[in-house]
């Protein structure tokens, strides 16, 4: 095994690309050889963890939306898109997550980060974000507090945290990082994003079980025995399947 493989990790995909070939583009055979005889990204529990957490995803957007469209969602207004746009993006972030969790290789690397990108960028963010507008303006038109619940607070905190989640990461790789001065100094950023990643992941799941096992609509269409396999086990199936599948290699200090 390569000694230098677990650094090799660490490179941003444009400094990758450009190990696998010479400063002016030419492909240097060497490098290309290297790239075919390091180890295997999967690890043994790698395909378990992928599953229980996709399968526990899934489950829960299922249940959420049979639960508001067989209860005529029209009644709630345009609060009905608020679970039902942020319960999509709990499924979107968790497949963003998983996508590029085990890349190592230059190709499959530059691949994932391309879907993680796609992923957040142009389906989970939009629509987490519709779903907070959602409820903020029917609590609006309502009259009623907002941020008053603990569901709320984690909430606000969720999509305030986004923002610099966003702006780290995308700092952190586009135009090779020039945002931070690319690099070595981009690497470093890059390996904070990832922690606060999985940090904030922990915090949607959170906010995600307290929105759905404890809200008032929960408790009042959702039997418990659904709401004990939906918005328990499966939210703990998903933090389970993504922390599970973490590569510490990627995130030295």
């Amino acid at each position: 095994m390569d000694p230098n493989a677990e650094d090799y990790e660490l490179l941003l995909p444009t400094e990758q690309r450009l190990e696998a070939g010479g400063a002016d583009g030419g492909v240097n055979m060497n490098k290309a050889r290297q790239e075919d005889q390091m180890p295997g990204e999967g690890r043994r529990g790698d395909a378990v963890g992928k599953y229980t957490a996709l399968t526990g995803a899934a489950l829960f957007v299922a249940v959420t939306w049979v639960v508001i469209l067989v209860n005529n969602p029209l009644n709630t207004g345009v609060f009905a898109f608020h679970p039902l746009l942020q319960s999509l993006s709990f499924l979107l972030f968790t497949y963003g997550i998983l996508t590029l969790q085990p890349t190592s290789r230059p190709k499959t690397k530059t691949a994932g980060l391309a879907r993680h990108q796609y992923t957040i960028l142009l389906a989970a963010f939009p629509a987490i974000f519709f779903g907070t507008f959602a409820v903020m303006y029917n609590k609006y038109r309502e009259g009623a507090v907002h941020f008053k619940s603990w569901h709320g607070k984690f909430g606000i905190a969720c999509m305030a945290w986004l923002f610099v989640q966003i702006l780290l990461g995308g700092g952190s790789v586009w135009f090779g990082g020039a945002a931070f001065g690319g690099g070595v100094k981009a690497k470093a950023i890059w390996k904070y994003h990832r922690v606060s990643g999985y940090v904030l992941y922990g915090l949607l799941t959170a906010t995600a079980h307290l929105g759905s096992a404890w809200s008032n609509w929960g408790n009042k269409y959702c039997p418990q025995s659904m709401r004990i396999l939906a918005y328990w086990a499966a939210l703990v199936a998903c933090l389970a399947g993504v922390y599970m599948r973490i590569r510490p290699s990627k995130m030295k200090f």
